[in-house]
């Protein structure tokens, strides 16, 4: 049994403080405390009845022929700790034994509503019962029926206007439980104003939830919400109840506390405040119907009205024993005003569903006829007809879905069903070819006065243009970050709060944390106090709507400090700055070359006087290695330039010889194999002229054009080039160039690299065995390690034959001109890198090109 130690101090104080009657149970039905009232209206004390079984403290009057309390509170309490949700019973007789354990009971009407109180895991741990002590109230009913009895015993012509006072009574409170039931259940946060000042009369449970355990009834909406001074909403509530002029709002910003921080969140809101007015068309009050659009999820629709006074009846009465005549005029007005009262909640029923600014529908019965179909939805099917219609008759494409399964699920349980993005095959005019249509809805069960499901309530929001616009900012961010990804510097987004909103992968080489985790934090934890100082004046600048360009000392970590250059870019939307991007470039390596620079000026000073003629010196060696390098350029262009036409007559003398020779002749074996190798020697002279040829360009070409290349394009490149060569040979290739997808270097340059690198190593391939190679790429301090290894022929580099010399070769035995390597060290060279080997005999070679970064 639980114990009322067990039980957190705060809740014991506030059951027994509480001015309400209340009970606190447990699962078990034991009690374990009780409120001050409820002691009193019950005739007990708490000793008395704590720790007890609650029909051992009270049980049933055993003078009442069939008393059913008991059996009524039971059945309320099973169904809480079934349904775990609140139950509210109607009006029960339990009376009260006085004292406990005499015989003796005193009648006692109550008005009973259980609650449950759940923990964390959603588990009842206690059971909230509330009572309202209405025996007086009834006792005094009696009385006056009994006076109205003896009225119509001595008036009877009275009896039929009583009789239709009575049903006319019945049927309005049977429609104001209908529509209460409509509203307490629909998805939507719903309230009613009184007054010029809007006075909170009425709050729907999910109303209620916009402000926590916030109390609202009673209190003006200024007093209730104060938060909400200068956001308009006061604004339109006084023009509404001014005017009689109703206001529709859409996708409104309103910030609320909503957990009693102190901290205001920000929620959008679609809303329609109504006018209330009374039978004289006095304004008297204000109806709102709302819901939450922030997320693209709805909240559920629900709609309410406030029940009218009870208490008039009783007056009516009192008044009927002192005067019959004016008593039946009273009632007969009595019956018109409610008769007006049942049609006016209709009125605005339907006003409130067909003028709300969101799509909704109700679907009666197990085949989901159209009942009520709104402007709003009617637009999405703007060809189609749909009311009165069975669901699968004016909507056949959503056989095949998986909607009429919901619905009927829905329709069968009661339980909530929401759905998000939801694609439907549709057509939006009736004989068009079906579209595809996305919708976020909400599916929720309509209850009747018995609480039987009887039909469904749906919204649904047709929401294909803002997925596909929300899509294509998706596929325009991707396509930006990889951009900014593939930037050597950093490049990044900070709103009014000085928090990342985007960061490049640039970030991660220097922060120690993924760049898509810097997201929501702030610069100041970011990048370290030290460092937030130096740029702190220049980010309230930024944020001031000023564009910036500066260079900082920053000391991000101790043994981590950066010299940077800095541009920040204002972000202005709607002339209101939102954030601003930033760009920072590292100068660290300038700025400390520039300090040594500095700090050696007066060696550099000494320096200067014995470089000035050491520089005579070497300018004059310098000339004379021109003019030598002019006269070898000349020589080598001239040579190959003049013996270009000799080569080319001679192949023409050639051609004529053997077109002037007979037929029998030319068949000759031994004239073939000559004619073979006169053609074989002037093609390698061609060839070996060609080479000088690109030796020349090449030596020219000191500084060629460098831009980013993408280094896998040029591989692919080449192999499809070398695809025959490696057909034939059977060869294998094996990429692993992930460390260093791009390259700074000249593309033709490169080209020509990896292609005598690869065809080297498919032309001297061992015989002996399937040739493989791998080419990979990663970084080795200041360059790109670029790896070619091969498992061919290898070659002996212990002798004096320089393997990187113009038309020196390694292997004889097949066709070379032992130019290519010559050309590939020239290359990197020139380009500020250079070439390693490494290779032994029948087992292969690996080629090592140092590119600078």
């Amino acid at each position: 049994m639980t114990k009322i130690a067990a039980l957190p101090t705060e809740l014991l104080h506030f059951i027994e403080a509480v001015p309400d009657l209340y009970l606190l149970l447990a699962p078990d039905f034991t009690i374990l405390s009780a409120s001050k009232p409820y002691l009193a209206a019950t005739h007990r004390t708490l000793d008395e009845i704590k720790d007890r079984y609650l029909f051992d403290v009270f049980p049933e009057n055993p003078a009442l022929s069939a008393p059913d309390g008991i059996k009524n509170l039971q059945y309320s309490l099973n169904w809480v700790l079934q349904h775990k949700k609140p139950h509210q019973m109607a009006l029960q007789r339990y009376d009260v034994q006085l004292p406990l354990g005499s015989g003796e009971f005193k009648e006692k009407y109550w008005l009973p509503t259980n609650t449950p109180i759940m923990d964390e895991a959603q588990n009842i741990q206690y059971i909230l019962h509330k009572v309202v002590d209405v025996s007086e109230q009834v006792l005094t009913q009696e009385k006056l029926e009994q006076s109205e009895h003896l009225v119509e015993v001595l008036s009877g012509e009275q009896k039929i206007t009583k009789a239709q006072l009575v049903s006319a009574r019945a049927e309005a409170e049977l429609e104001r439980q209908k529509l209460y039931n409509t509203f307490m259940q629909a998805p939507a946060l719903i309230c009613l104003f009184e007054g010029p000042q809007h006075v909170f009369k009425f709050v729907n449970p999910l109303y209620q939830e916009l402000v926590g355990d916030r109390p609202l009834l009673g209190k003006p909406i200024i007093e209730a919400m104060p938060e909400l001074k200068g956001q308009g909403i006061v604004h339109l509530l006084n023009q509404v109840y001014e005017t009689g002029e109703s206001v529709y709002a859409v996708e409104m910003k309103v910030q609320l506390d909503h957990a009693n921080t102190g901290h205001l969140g920000e929620n959008y809101y679609n809303f329609t405040y109504q006018p209330v007015r009374n039978l004289q068309g006095i304004i008297e009050g204000i109806m709102v119907f709302a819901y939450q659009v922030t997320a693209q999820v709805e909240a559920r629709l629900e709609l309410m009205q406030a029940n009218a006074e009870l208490s008039a009846a009783q007056e009516e009465l009192k008044k009927l024993n002192m005067e019959l005549e004016a008593r039946i005029a009273l009632r007969t007005q009595e019956l018109e005003r409610s008769k007006a009262l049942t049609e006016l909640q209709h009125k605005r029923l339907q006003t409130l569903f067909v003028d709300a600014p969101i799509p909704f529908l109700l679907l009666d019965g197990p085949k989901h006829v159209f009942q009520l179909v709104n402007p709003a939805f009617q637009k999405i099917f703007p060809g189609r007809k749909m009311l009165g219609k069975p669901l699968l008759d004016a909507l056949p494409e959503l056989k095949d879905s998986a909607i009429p399964g919901i619905l009927d699920q829905v329709y069968e349980t009661g339980k909530l069903y929401e759905g998000n993005e939801f694609p439907l095959m549709l057509a939006r005019h009736e004989g068009d070819e079906p579209e595809e249509i996305l919708f976020t809805f909400t599916y929720m069960a309509r209850q009747n006065e018995h609480g039987k499901v009887d039909g469904v309530m749906v919204y649904a929001q047709d929401v294909t243009e803002q997925v596909r616009a929300r899509q294509k900012v998706e596929q325009s961010a991707e396509q930006l970050r990889l951009i900014t990804d593939a930037l050597p510097v950093l490049i990044g987004y900070l709103d009014k709060e000085e928090k990342y909103r985007f960061a490049n992968k640039a970030y991660e080489s220097w922060f120690p944390i993924k760049s898509a985790d810097l997201l929501g934090r702030s610069v100041r934890e970011v990048v370290g106090e030290s460092a937030y100082e130096g740029v702190k004046q220049y980010i309230d600048r930024a944020l001031a709507g000023e564009r910036l360009d500066f260079e900082s000392e920053m000391p991000y970590r101790k043994d981590f400090v950066k010299y940077i250059r800095t541009s920040y870019v204002p972000d202005i939307r709607d002339g209101q700055v939102a954030g601003f991007y930033t760009l920072v470039s590292d100068i660290t390596d300038q700025v400390e070359a520039f300090h040594r620079v500095e700090a050696s000026g007066q060696e550099a000073k000494a320096l200067s006087r014995k470089l000035a003629a050491t520089n005579l010196q070497l300018s004059a060696a310098n000339e004379q290695l021109i003019r030598t390098n002019v006269d070898l350029d000349n020589f080598i262009y001239t040579a190959s330039h003049d013996l270009k036409a000799p080569i080319f007559n001679i192949e023409r003398l050639v051609q004529i010889l053997l077109e002037s020779m007979p037929p029998e002749l030319l068949k000759s074996e031994e004239l073939t194999q000559v004619v073979s190798m006169i053609e074989d020697s002037i093609r390698r002279f061609k060839r070996t002229i060609d080479h000088l040829t690109e030796v020349i360009k090449l030596q020219k070409e000191n500084s060629p054009e460098a831009t980013l290349i993408d280094l896998a394009e040029v591989i692919n490149d080449v192999r499809l080039d070398l695809s025959s060569q490696m057909d034939v040979a059977g060869a294998e290739l094996d990429i692993d160039i992930v460390a260093c997808p791009y390259l700074h270097f000249s593309h033709k340059n490169l080209r020509s690299v990896i292609y005598n690198l690869l065809s080297n190593a498919i032309k001297y391939s061992s015989p002996d065995r399937k040739p493989k190679i791998r080419i990979t790429c990663h970084p080795k301090g200041s360059f790109y390690l670029l790896m070619v290894q091969d498992n061919g022929l290898g070659m002996n580099l212990s002798g004096s034959q320089k393997l990187f010399t113009m038309f020196s070769r390694m292997h004889n035995h097949v066709e070379g001109s032992g130019i290519g390597l010559y050309m590939v060290k020239k290359i990197v060279e020139n380009a500020g890198g250079h070439i390693e080997v490494e290779s032994q005999l029948g087992v292969g070679s690996t080629f090592r090109v140092y590119l600078k970064k």
